[in-house]
């Protein structure tokens, strides 16, 4: 129960507060001096007359630009180059993704998050600009039609559109996972044969109906599978249940739960604040618990306020670092008491405090947060397994 405004790093007087430095590099190395050759004693020579000095330079450059062409030019990447050895390294997915892919995966057995990865590369490259001749729309390429069937506000934002991704991710696996049971049956009968996946992805492309009558992936999928599969090694890493970098969370989820067990009582989204009667964002969970009930952080980090606040009660934010180009951070509200200060690093699950119903609250209860370079973002998928 909270009154919405950002108060990550703020103190009670809502002055910002401390970010982290910024990177400074260190002294470049000294140049080693470059040692003349001693030269052998003789008679002393005339200096190069007026024309030689106008043309030995000009001379030299077009001598050495016709070596360098001639040896291949600039070098290629070697195998220090992250980005030739580690596919994922040129792929800069939203970190808020990740939970809303494991989550649509989830739903069936055949899919991992890396094959929607990659459809939703193959389809948009993460672009959600419109296609105005064919109507798609978003990250996931929806038409009006297909968005009307398998189209829903799984954010809880009070919308649904396939131009917001939680909610084009969620649709893109529902329907794969139609798509995923419909060719399972009939392999099982023994009407088609192949692998489960690309049987999916074929009829994905070009329709069961096409799947069926060729018996197999037909040729007309070809393209559109071969593609898929070629970005596939690009999200791999998505399938694993530590990538990015939780640590103790359970299987679908980044972070570790700040309190146990979960029971949500009020979820993110648009409501009406109990208190002020006020409908606008609840910019995170309310997770239901007794007074003085432990509360853990959800993943290492640094804390970077813990003060009572006026709205808030006592408020502890830490900061976990980026994931892919993101800044983290978790926030734990309405606390009866603070177990950390400002400047401690703490480990997923080590205790930062107690419930309590400090601030704008009804009772006893944790408001926790999950923030994204400053804007709120659903916290269900991050924390919850499978994100229900």
């Amino acid at each position: 129960m909270n009154d919405e405004r950002l108060t990550v790093a703020r103190a009670a007087d809502d002055t910002g507060g401390p970010r982290p430095a910024p990177h400074r590099p260190g002294q470049p190395d000294q140049p080693v001096p470059h040692e003349q050759p001693e030269r052998p004693r003789g008679r002393k020579r005339r200096g190069p007359g007026p024309v030689t000095l106008l043309l030995l330079p000009a001379l030299v450059t077009v001598t050495g630009v016709a070596a360098f062409l001639a040896l291949g030019g600039l070098p290629s990447p070697g195998p220090d180059d992250d980005s030739a050895t580690d596919p994922s390294a040129a792929v800069d997915i939203d970190p808020s993704y990740i939970p809303w892919l494991r989550k649509a995966a989830s739903a069936c057995t055949v899919l991992e998050p890396s094959v929607l990865a990659a459809q939703i590369d193959q389809l948009s490259g993460w672009s959600d600009d419109s296609d105005d001749l064919s109507g798609q729309k978003g990250i996931a390429a929806f038409t009006d039609d297909e968005w009307r069937a398998w189209g829903k506000d799984d954010d809880g934002n009070g919308r649904s559109s396939p131009r917001d991704p939680a909610d084009a991710i969620m649709a893109l696996g529902r329907r794969d996972c139609s798509l995923a049971g419909k060719v399972t049956e009939l392999r099982t009968e023994g009407r088609i044969n192949g692998d489960l996946v690309e049987l999916t992805l074929a009829a994905y492309a070009v329709g069961e109906d096409a799947v069926t009558e060729a018996g197999r992936v037909p040729s007309a999928a070809k393209t559109y599978l071969d593609e898929v599969q070629s970005l596939l090694p690009r999200y791999e890493a998505l399938d694993r249940e530590d990538s990015g970098g939780g640590a103790g969370g359970a299987a679908g989820a980044l972070l570790t739960a700040p309190v146990s067990p979960l029971t949500i009582t009020s979820p993110f989204g648009s409501r009406e604040h109990p208190l002020t009667g006020v409908t606008k964002l609840h910019t995170g969970v309310d997770f239901a618990a007794p007074q003085g009930a432990q509360v853990v952080a959800a993943r290492r980090g640094r804390v970077v306020f813990a003060a009572l606040t006026s709205a808030y009660g006592n408020r502890v934010v830490i900061d976990h670092g980026t994931i892919q180009g993101k800044r983290v951070e978790t926030t734990y509200s309405h606390l009866s008491s603070l177990g950390v200060a400002v400047g401690q690093t703490v480990e997923a699950g080590a205790p930062v405090g107690r419930v309590g119903s400090t601030g704008l609250s009804t009772g006893p209860h944790l408001h926790f947060e999950v923030i994204l370079d400053g804007y709120y973002t659903d916290p269900r998928p991050w924390v919850v397994p499978n994100g229900v």
